[in-house]
């Protein structure tokens, strides 16, 4: 009978390490989560991040420490969390560039976002703002489409560097309106918003936080949203979806984690950042920033940035968008 014990210990301890999803996760977590942004402290990648964070290290008993590692377009953070250890302690904001445009932009990416990294959820998504410069004569889309139809050639847009959801917003409209508006890539969002400011640039697709500032000073003038849902911080804009169908761009951020990791740590992340989106205080604060929370399972996370390497890589094959040394 001893024997007999010994075997069935023996045979245990091999499944308990076979079996990662298991024994091994049992009692998760243990110790202090990294949440891993791979942006400067401030940004909308950030603030949701440390909105989330707060929530989920009281569900979870843990605390969830933020740390930023910004830099090259998300790149070395994401690279970071893609080669962590699968046991889901270390987290990744994953955004936009680096899960829908980055992928079609480059082939020398140090992860394959497909196969490197499981879906958690999606934390939240935001429309944009389209904002033109005061002497432009469009007070709304149609006006503008109109206006650049008169001079093709003539007007720019700027945005925050090629590539960034600002280009492909500008570009998106150049496809759909049948308009011809030169791109005029700039180092972020505020240099660009200056020039729309001082004329050198006609409009700019951007965040309403980064253009909030200027717009409420009169400097320029927002005159849509990108979505396909009115902008809750902007609710009185209108889309530019409502004279240019079709069109549609926005910016969701979610949590990935490394590839392997077991499916019931996954499933207690979920749990835990669905739970925190969808609670009021949370909420409220999310709404206040432009974005309207979300909080979905990791298979609709994982089809919606599906779908939105689809969508994304069609606008840069049609409009020949190529990334310079």
């Amino acid at each position: 009978m001893k024997a007999l014990s010994r075997i069935w210990l023996a045979m245990a301890a091999v499944l308990a390490f076979a079996v990662p999803g298991s024994a091994m996760s049992q009692g998760y977590p243990n110790r202090p989560i990294k949440l891993i942004v791979a942006d400067s402290p401030g940004g909308a990648p950030d603030q949701l991040a440390r909105l989330a964070a707060l929530a989920i290290g009281d569900s979870l008993g843990q605390p969830v420490v933020v740390e930023n590692r910004p830099g090259a377009a998300g790149l070395p953070g994401a690279e970071s969390v893609a080669k962590s250890p699968p046991d889901g302690y270390t987290l990744l904001v994953i955004t936009s560039a680096v899960y829908a445009i980055l992928p079609n932009l480059r082939r020398d990416l140090p992860f394959d976002v497909t196969k490197d990294f499981a879906a958690v959820t999606r934390l939240a998504t935001a429309s944009n703002v389209l904002v033109v410069n005061n002497d432009l004569p469009a007070a709304n889309v149609a006006e503008l489409v109109r206006y650049a139809k008169s001079k093709p050639g003539a007007l720019n847009y700027a945005s925050a560097g090629i590539g960034t959801p600002g280009h492909l917003a500008g570009e998106m409209l150049n496809l759909l309106a049948g308009i011809q508006v030169a791109h005029i890539p700039y180092k972020g969002a505020a240099p660009a918003l200056l020039d729309v400011i001082a004329g050198n640039a006609q409009y700019i697709f951007t965040s309403p936080l980064a253009a909030g500032a200027h717009m409420n000073a009169g400097r320029v003038r927002a005159i849509a949203t990108t979505g396909t849902e009115r902008n809750p911080s902007l609710p009185n804009l209108p889309m530019v979806a409502d004279s240019v169908p079709g069109y549609e761009i926005t910016q969701s951020w979610g949590v990935a984690v490394p590839a392997g990791t077991p499916p019931d740590v996954v499933k207690r992340l979920n749990e835990a950042f669905v739970k925190a989106m969808a609670s009021q205080e949370v909420k409220e604060k999310v709404l206040k920033t432009g974005a309207v929370p979300a909080g979905d399972s990791p298979a609709a996370f994982e089809a919606f940035m599906a779908a939105e390497r689809v969508r994304m890589g069609d606008v840069i094959k049609r409009s020949g968008i190529v990334l310079k040394d």
